[in-house]
């Protein structure tokens, strides 16, 4: 009866357009106040969405907002899935990867490290000048 209204529950539409591996993932995102419809916080995996309705969607490491454009019939393949929305993500927004500057530090690296850092700790700064000493 929802298809014929073009509506859909909220976890099933979050399956079909692949934001959650499974229905139940689907269900514990919305239930976890991570999913905003139309800017309002819903937490009913079970509400109603239908085409024009605007989701910002707090995952793991970005936040997606995304416009739905199709309710959908199946879980199809990942192209068929991105024809369900429109990203409107600001592209500020989306993260990038981390640029590391040189090679990783190796074991012995972090051991002369923390070492320092320890040693810089005890001291509790009686090595460096005081104003009062002139």
């Amino acid at each position: 009866m929802s298809e014929e209204t073009g509506r859909q529950r909220i976890d099933k539409w979050l399956w079909f357009a692949r934001f959650a591996k499974s229905r139940s993932i689907a269900q514990k995102l919305v239930l976890a106040g991570k999913v905003r419809v139309n800017r309002d916080k819903i937490d009913a995996p079970s509400r109603l969405v239908r085409p024009g309705d605007v989701l910002t969607l707090s995952l793991e490491r970005q936040v997606r907002v995304v416009k739905i454009l199709d309710p959908g019939m199946r879980r199809g393949p990942a192209p068929e899935a991105q024809r369900l929305y429109e990203d409107l993500t600001p592209p500020a927004i989306l993260t990038e990867p981390v640029v590391r500057n040189g090679p990783r530090p190796t074991k012995r690296d972090r051991r002369v490290l923390d070492a320092f850092h320890s040693a810089v700790s005890d001291d509790d700064g009686e090595n460096f000048p005081s104003d009062d000493e002139d």
